[in-house]
């Protein structure tokens, strides 16, 4: 009939197939592009007297308290030049920068480590400094950039040893662990260490499982 519209077709689109948010794209309203998503499928995973990464991979260790984790990382990590942390920066920086200047340079120099050796493929094992996904994210995303696995320990140590601040993120951290959604944050595997477990993992190695002859 003169003047009828054509009919139109309808094109279904696969799922994943879809147009989701592109961090290359500006948004509409002006602001800064969004990071492109980090989420994986994470595995939880069981304690054991030896837990086994791939070289080149990021492990972050999370602990409420400063001690317990140095201990466990002074115990378990041989490979001492993989093993960085704000702490050991700022160590080295005392009496070298003014005070005013060592939070921000320590920061810096701690990146600029870890950027260096992801580059070359070479493992990282970082002793984060709290329990707040936003110091995570900044080293997730770097290893992400070079495609290296990440991982996460949590040492969940005894009340006592947790500020009362710290017990809302501890809290909070524990139970995303548990249920298998540190994936969002970009982290492959993740294994929580508390009470008897502490003691039960005997070796943290970074090498390939051998091959069946």
């Amino acid at each position: 009939m003169e003047g009828q519209q054509p009919p139109t077709r309808s094109v279904k689109i696969p799922d994943d197939e879809r147009g989701g948010w592109s961090s290359d794209r500006p948004r509409r309203d002006g602001a800064p592009p969004r990071p492109p998503s980090l989420s994986v499928r994470c595995r939880v995973l069981t304690p054991s007297d030896q837990v086994r990464y791939s070289p080149g991979s990021l492990l972050v260790i999370v602990c409420p308290s400063a001690a317990e984790r140095d201990r466990f990382t002074e115990d378990l990590i041989d490979n001492r030049a993989a093993l960085l942390s704000l702490d050991k920066v700022r160590a080295l920086l005392a009496g070298r920068v003014e005070e005013e200047e060592l939070a921000e340079r320590a920061a810096e120099i701690l990146d600029a480590a870890v950027l260096k050796r992801l580059e070359s493929n070479e493992t990282v094992v970082l002793a984060a400094e709290g329990l707040g996904a936003d110091e995570r994210e900044r080293y997730v995303r770097m290893a992400a950039g070079f495609k290296r696995p990440r991982h996460l320990i949590m040492l969940d140590t005894g009340r006592e040893s947790v500020q009362e601040e710290d017990r809302t993120a501890l809290n909070d951290l524990r139970s995303r662990l548990d249920a298998g959604e540190l994936g969002a944050e970009g982290f492959q595997t993740a294994l929580r260490l508390g009470g008897e477990s502490l003691t039960e993992i005997k070796r943290i190695v970074f090498q390939r499982p051998p091959r069946d002859d």
